[in-house]
């Protein structure tokens, strides 16, 4: 008896994923998940510089900051509720320190710089196709940081507006770095304060602006919105909020992109590293027993091991 539809999938052969691998993600909440898997089996990554980005717009622009190397003045942030913003990176930069926030925002365009031109994948998940435009300057934000609604006009982007905006996405990552792999992918959290019909419409836009850019080859797509949507159409795949997408489904969305998207060779060393993040997390009834120093001797020879291999994993 077949008890779930199955999201056909096809395996990545010409740059699957190994530990030589140098990843960047950028977007929404949904890519934080993914990077936190990443950091958990010890890849090399980047994630979030700026925080996250909900729409294409935001990553556009941060993508267009990081090519040129823009450096961030007082000009471009601002004071509200006793912290300094910045209306092009998340409130997770803020800081009631002017100083601070704009050699943060500068080091993070500096590094992703960096990771850009080293990167061998691209992750870009998209949330939303809404956006908040700033009547003052009439200029699409990336987070409003909590200021009243009265100061933003609210649009829904069009398929052709998003369509135009992954391909300036793709032409300025490639204009540092040619041979890398973007990967585009949906966020399966639903925006349900813009609407449930509105929500719908949005992931649409995403998806149709996604996929007819991806006519010309530019990029892949991984179908972490529909193995939501499709096979995990139940909610006891979602956290307490009803929206996001709980932990047994996080890591069932994970396991996919694994067998999708990784070398074979990288298998045994994750499943390596996974046995060894866990018996990092044991904690011994007696701390001196003569049990518990062979313990740690046997997981530190294990991590010598792996280390020899790959120099950039750390524990």
């Amino acid at each position: 008896m077949k008890l779930q539809t199955q999201i056909p999938l096809q395996k990545e052969t010409k740059n699957p994923i190994n530990y030589h691998s140098k990843m960047v993600l950028l977007g929404s909440c949904f890519s934080e998940n993914i990077g936190a898997k990443f950091d958990y089996f010890k890849f090399q990554n980047l994630q979030n510089p700026f925080g996250i980005f909900f729409h294409p717009k935001a990553i556009e622009k941060f993508i267009q900051q990081v090519i040129s190397k823009k450096v961030f003045s007082e000009n471009d942030i601002f004071f509200e509720n006793e912290r300094w913003h910045c209306f092009d990176a998340h409130s997770s930069l803020s800081s009631s320190n002017k100083e601070i926030l704009l050699s943060n925002l500068n080091l993070e365009i500096e590094s992703t710089n960096l990771a850009l031109k080293n990167a061998t994948h691209c992750f870009i998940t998209l949330g939303t196709s809404w956006i908040y435009r700033n009547i003052e300057t009439n200029e699409i934000v990336a987070n409003c940081h909590k200021i009243p609604q009265k100061n933003f006009t609210k649009e829904l982007l069009s398929v052709a507006e998003i369509s135009a905006s992954l391909q300036n996405i793709i032409a300025q990552i490639q204009s540092i770095n040619p041979t890398i792999t973007i990967i585009f992918t949906v966020s399966p959290v639903r925006h349900l304060k813009d609407g449930f019909v509105e929500n719908t419409q949005s992931k649409a836009h995403l998806i149709a602006g996604i996929h007819s850019v991806l006519k010309g080859k530019n990029g892949c797509y991984f179908p972490s919105y529909e193995i939501m949507m499709d096979e995990l159409r139940d909610y006891r795949f979602y956290a307490e909020d009803m929206i996001h997408p709980s932990k047994i489904a996080i890591d069932y969305i994970w396991k996919k992109l694994v067998t999708t998207w990784f070398s074979e060779d990288s298998i045994p060393i994750m499943n390596e590293v996974d046995s060894i993040q866990k018996a990092m997390l044991h904690r011994p009834f007696h701390e001196n027993s003569e049990q518990h120093r062979a313990f740690l001797k046997q997981v530190n020879s294990k991590i010598a091991e792996i280390q020899k291999q790959f120099t950039s994993i750390q524990f």
